[in-house]
């Protein structure tokens, strides 16, 4: 196992190089430039300030010449300064990853805890009432837009009944509270944005787990558990259960990469100072360093999740080993 998984670290660097390479290009020859809002769109700025400040961002060299010192730099984890403040972006980046691994985290953990009770209980009886509400349930939530859902909350629960605060991580006199209320006041604050992304998956991994656990309740092994007189839990959550979560080890893995990732509609509706917002607002003004910090760390962080989704199996399922 151990030699698998080097293998695939070393095979995963020439992947990670040349996402970087094409998103590099892609990137800067994509329209807009960091400098049209600074010098382009302002007339009192002269031609020669628009080419110092084209200098100033080393835009002036040839795009081999920028991605060669760009990478020079992103080997010393050192993504250069963001074009908007001048800050350093890895500090910019690293002072978001909390509030966003924590959301994602937490709405993560509830879509799962909640989604396989539903899938497991809807395939013991395909077809049944049980079966059928949760079916129409979780497919409307499905079926609606996570900001539409959103906003219906943020009116009826923040607005008109005011029971929790409407955006933001803290309240206004955040700085005046003890610890206790401090904890109580961030929790009222992200109750919502955890509740909505946690719908937003619920129906695709319940679905996952329903299919997959009707087919191996049709397997021989089981139909044979099931003769010989073992209890209904034994062969549902020890028999069953563990070779019917294999595709749900895949979505795990692929959800790793949204933990940092975060979701721009829920930040911004929310005003959460998050990831997914940070890189938006990247794009919008083209900040270079920052739009390549992300493609990086998307990279690498979704051949993470793979590879963790391959290991997974091998734990999972007994059947599966990787040579050595």
């Amino acid at each position: 196992m151990i030699g698998y998984i080097f293998r695939r670290l070393i095979g995963a660097i020439p992947v990670v190089f040349g996402i970087t390479l094409i998103s590099f290009f892609i990137i800067r020859i994509a329209p807009g430039k960091p400098t049209t809002i600074d010098g382009e769109l302002n007339p009192k700025i002269s031609p020669e300030v628009r080419q110092k400040l084209y200098t100033l961002y080393g835009l002036d060299k040839p795009l081999p010449i920028q991605y060669y010192l760009w990478l020079k730099r992103m080997l010393r984890i050192d993504f250069g300064n963001s074009f908007v403040d001048g800050r350093p972006v890895t500090e910019k980046i690293l002072e978001r990853i909390p509030l966003t691994v924590g959301i994602n985290l937490i709405s993560l953990i509830c879509m799962f805890a909640i989604a396989l009770p539903l899938g497991i209980c809807s395939a013991q009886k395909p077809g049944g009432v049980f079966d059928n509400l949760t079916t129409i349930i979780v497919f409307i939530f499905f079926a609606a837009p996570t900001f539409w859902i959103a906003l219906l909350l943020m009116q009826l629960i923040c607005i008109h009944w005011g029971w929790l605060p409407i955006s933001g991580v803290t309240s206004l006199d955040f700085e005046y509270l003890n610890w206790w209320q401090k904890i109580q006041d961030i929790t009222r604050h992200l109750i919502l944005p955890i509740f909505v992304t946690t719908l937003s998956g619920l129906a695709g991994i319940s679905r996952y787990m329903r299919s997959s656990m009707i087919e191996v309740l049709n397997q021989p092994y089981i139909l044979a558990a099931k003769a010989k007189g073992l209890p209904h839990k034994i062969v549902i959550y020890k028999h069953a259960l563990r070779n019917a979560i294999l595709p749900i080890v895949t979505l795990v893995g692929l959800s790793i990469p949204g933990l940092l990732g975060g979701s721009v509609i829920f930040e911004s509706l929310f005003a959460l100072p998050g990831l997914g917002r940070l890189f938006y607002e990247a794009v919008v003004t083209r900040d270079y360093p920052l739009i390549m910090a992300e493609v990086v760390l998307s990279a690498v962080l979704t051949l993470l999740g793979n590879l963790i989704a391959d290991i997974s199996y091998a734990l999972v399922d007994p059947r599966i080993r990787y040579k050595k």
